[in-house]
């Protein structure tokens, strides 16, 4: 009898050992990172109904028109295997009523994804994505805090040379101007589009400036940019998370043609870009939908995420990855003012390992104690209108109650000094 040898499928890739064992380090090095700032894993379902696909991603985009592995099952439900994350995380969302339990909800996800094209250097048809997703915050420093996040894991990874891109799409109020803009643009340059292009630009106009085609991104060269038609809401988002970057040391790169390629983004919109990856070259990638959480059923809830190519990611980092360690502080601001003297000390002390917890609400000084507590760090550091008029913070022991003032010229070096007796 013949023997047959039985392959993969193509482009179903698998990962033996010894690269297992890194890709675990890396996992557990964006669990632990992910875990300091306040996330919580949730386990996905590989298979998913068609719909949630088609309602979220979007009828014009690639990955429902030509990508998902979809089919039928023997009760005739059109089922598909998950082509990404953030749609099964707000349906867990809503299905489990999650905001009803805790106004703030921070998930992380690790796990494959499926989409049918041209397997690639670090792409194939079976692909890892490690994700995450906050709801329940409209606040930009949000953002900041997630982008400073990614660079940190970066950073702890010893990846040089990833470039941040930023961009707003505005909202509901803003963005239907913008689009009337485009859509009189394309139009004058309808021939020198390509076949998805020409068709899209009437729905879908911005993902006219998200095509890969050589022909259509000279097309759209000139295009007039979104920051143009913004309203002062959105301005101020965008300004705003902008400002904090720079505070942080974050180095970003505004880029007017960075739309993404999924329908369900709104304002800040990201990619994280590493030029050793070739044309593909997005090591990360995300942004705003406020409107997501909505349109699948549930209550509407402002929502910030994103996603990391793990096989990417691999083609990126050395042999070794250090560990991080666990959250001691929550910092505790009391105030707009406290709020941004805080957040660049959350900042510098997260980048060096020396993780802290940070409220962007304005919540009482017992919810956050509540808050902290529950998340088990050992010492809060209290900042309100009193400390900003004295220059101390409060410095309390969770486990013995005992509280110290510190003074703001050497919060850091105080905050250091804790980390070091722990």
């Amino acid at each position: 009898m013949k023997k047959i040898q039985i392959k993969t499928v193509k482009g179903f890739n698998e990962v033996l050992p010894p690269e297992s064992f890194r890709w675990r380090l890396v996992e557990d090095k964006f669990r632990d990172l992910l875990e300091g700032y306040g996330f919580a894993e949730l386990r996905l379902a590989l298979l998913e109904p068609t719909e949630l696909f088609a309602r979220s991603i979007g009828g014009e985009t690639d990955i429902v028109e030509k990508e998902m592995y979809t089919f039928a099952d023997r009760s005739d439900r059109s089922l598909t295997l998950r082509p990404e994350g953030t749609a099964s995380v707000v349906r867990a969302y809503n299905q489990y009523s999650l905001g009803k339990s805790s106004e703030i909800n921070k998930l992380y996800y690790v796990g494959p994804m499926f989409r049918y094209e041209r397997p690639q250097k670090g792409r194939y048809r079976q692909f890892h994505q490690l994700g995450a997703e906050v709801f329940g915050e409209e606040s930009f420093y949000q953002d900041a805090e997630t982008l400073v996040m990614l660079a940190q894991l970066f950073h702890a990874l010893s990846i040089k040379g990833v470039e941040l891109h930023l961009n707003s799409l505005g909202c509901d109020a803003c963005r239907p101007a913008f689009r009337d803009h485009l859509k009189d643009y394309l139009s004058q340059r309808h021939e020198a589009l390509c076949e998805d292009c020409r068709r899209r630009s009437l729905e879908n106009p911005l993902r006219a400036l998200d095509c890969k085609n050589p022909y259509c991104r000279e097309a759209v060269a000139d295009a007039p940019p979104i920051s143009d038609s913004l309203c002062d809401d959105c301005s101020l988002h965008f300004t705003g998370l902008c400002g904090l970057l720079e505070d942080a040391g974050i180095d970003f790169q505004i880029n007017p043609r960075l739309v993404r390629g999924l329908d369900y983004y709104t304002r800040t919109t990201f990619e994280f870009l590493a030029g050793d990856l070739g044309a593909q070259n997005a090591v990360a990638a995300g942004g705003r939908y406020d409107r997501l959480v909505e349109e699948l059923g549930g209550k509407a809830t402002p929502a910030f995420g994103f996603a990391i190519g793990f096989e990417r990611l691999m083609m990126l980092i050395g042999s070794e990855v250090a560990p991080l360690t666990s959250p001691l502080v929550a910092l505790i601001p009391l105030g707009e003012e406290a709020l941004g003297l805080l957040f660049p000390i959350h900042v510098d002390l997260n980048r060096k390992a020396q993780v802290t917890t940070l409220s962007f609400q304005q919540k009482s000084l017992k919810s956050q104690l509540k808050k902290a507590d529950k998340d088990g760090v050992i010492y809060a550091l209290i900042v309100g209108q009193d400390e900003l008029a004295q220059g101390e913070a409060i410095c309390r022991n969770m486990r013995t109650k005992e509280q110290t003032k510190l003074p703001f010229e050497r919060l850091r070096e105080s905050l250091r000094e804790l980390y070091h007796e722990c």
